[in-house]
């Protein structure tokens, strides 16, 4: 018996590149477009009203964009996997989407194939990054702490509830946001502290004033 095809709603403000993605799935057993949005409201409206597995959503769409919509998204508990289509790959556009609780990113210049083999990944709990994407991650987690920055109001928020001995999980709830953002959220904690763990953060963090001790 064949697998339940992949529910899937498109999301993007281009008509023409809906009905290309729409045409190319229609040729395809696995996948079932289940409805299209044209901006990231709307996006969010669909979602709660159709329930699919994976979202394919662009980022720069007038009215609500994309990291907008993923962050509603993921406040409201929607349990669609958020696989970002967009033609852009630098920092200010993918760390948001990234942060906001995206499970994947490509870009629009991938072959369908690609395309087919992300959202299956991404429908199976995996993470799909395009190449040029993942650099810029790997990017920004090696920058040295000095270059990085200060920590921001979400990380500080982050490691704040760690240090109360919240797992992930429980931040990701408390935040309205997923447990993959509370990790990427760490990660860039540990690069800006320089250090290589939770324990360590919080240590850090406290000895540097940016976190006061309970009762100060």
């Amino acid at each position: 018996m064949a697998p339940e095809p992949i529910r899937v709603l498109i999301v993007d403000d281009h008509p023409v590149v809906r009905d290309g993605l729409r045409g190319m799935f229609d040729r395809t057993e696995d996948v079932d477009v289940v409805g299209e949005a044209a901006d990231g409201r709307e996006a969010v409206d669909r979602a709660l009203a159709l329930g699919p597995d994976v979202i394919l959503m662009d980022l720069r769409m007038p009215g609500t964009d994309g990291v907008s919509a993923i962050r509603e998204l993921a406040a409201r508990r929607v349990d669609a996997k958020v696989l970002v289509l967009t033609t852009y790959d630098t920092d200010s556009d993918v760390l948001p989407a990234i942060e906001a609780g995206a499970s994947g990113y490509l870009l629009k210049d991938a072959s369908p194939e690609e395309l087919r083999r992300a959202i299956r990944a991404a429908h199976e709990g995996g993470t799909v990054l395009a190449p040029s994407v993942a650099s810029v991650l790997m990017d920004r987690v090696r920058r040295p702490a000095a270059a990085a920055g200060p920590l921001s109001e979400r990380e500080l928020e982050v490691l704040a509830l760690i240090a109360r001995g919240r797992s992930n999980r429980e931040t990701a709830a408390e935040l309205f946001i997923s447990e993959a953002t509370v990790k990427t959220h760490l990660v860039h904690v540990y690069a800006k502290l320089e250090v290589n763990d939770r324990a360590a953060a919080v240590a850090a963090a406290y000895e540097r004033g940016l976190l006061q001790p309970k009762g100060r």
